[in-house]
């Protein structure tokens, strides 16, 4: 009997999941589109392929469905945000160019995809209607990821390649400093070219070494005073 309702099982939670994941994306797609004001679940049902009940089922309200979007989208963004992270370059050959790679990747997998935009419409047009949802966003997103990328700064430090006082305040600025050039083509929509990302991880890491990059000891050696 469990041989044959195993298989059975499977294909319903493999179906429940899929219908799930086309709910949020749907959901999301038409939240972004729509403002919160003009999304209905409706309209949400229609794009996800699935009944009006369904999306009740698995979300209740809108306001309930929103938050999910946002969580979800968040954990997405997170996985991908740490597996990058796994990527930094804790021993690095050329710093500044160790540092612009990396930051190209981060850049490309967590900030300019589908759900970075995503995430990005949803705090502009529904944060100060929904501070408090947002600010869980904060804690539970870029949050985690300025503790992880703080203590991989710390440890550049510690080995000397690096001159920070508050690796968190670090982290944070290094983050602000490499999405400054693309806010706002993002915002408008744009592209971004191989040429955008790359100039505008390279300037930010070359501002980012002059405030933070190891100083040379460019003090004078103290001669000994030689008597007559």
């Amino acid at each position: 009997m469990r041989e044959i309702l195993r298989p059975q099982f499977d294909q319903s939670l493999r179906t429940h999941t899929a219908k799930r994941e086309s709910i949020i994306d749907a959901a999301a797609n038409v939240f972004c589109r729509e403002g919160f004001s003009g999304a209905n679940i409706d309209l949400i049902a229609a794009e996800a392929g699935v009944s009006r009940q369904t999306v009740y089922n698995h979300h209740g309200d809108k306001e309930n469905l929103l938050s999910a979007v946002v969580a979800e989208i968040t954990e997405r963004c997170n996985a991908r945000s740490f597996a990058v992270l796994g990527t930094f370059p804790d021993h690095p050959e050329n710093l500044e160019a160790d540092l612009v790679a990396f930051a190209i990747r981060l850049n490309k997998s967590c900030i300019c995809d589908r759900d970075g935009k995503f995430l990005r419409k949803l705090i502009q047009t529904e944060g100060e209607r929904n501070p408090q949802l947002f600010a869980g966003w904060r804690k539970d997103g870029p949050g985690k990821i300025w503790s992880a990328l703080a203590a991989r700064f710390a440890r550049l430090a510690f080995s000397g390649h690096l001159d920070i006082d508050d690796p968190d305040a670090a982290a944070r600025q290094f983050l602000a400093l490499i999405n400054a050039d693309l806010q706002l083509p993002m915002m408008l929509g744009e592209q971004l070219s191989e040429e955008q990302l790359n100039a505008s991880a390279t300037n930010a890491v070359r501002t980012f070494l002059r405030a933070f990059g190891r100083r040379a000891d460019t003090s004078a050696p103290e001669t000994a005073k030689v008597s007559a």
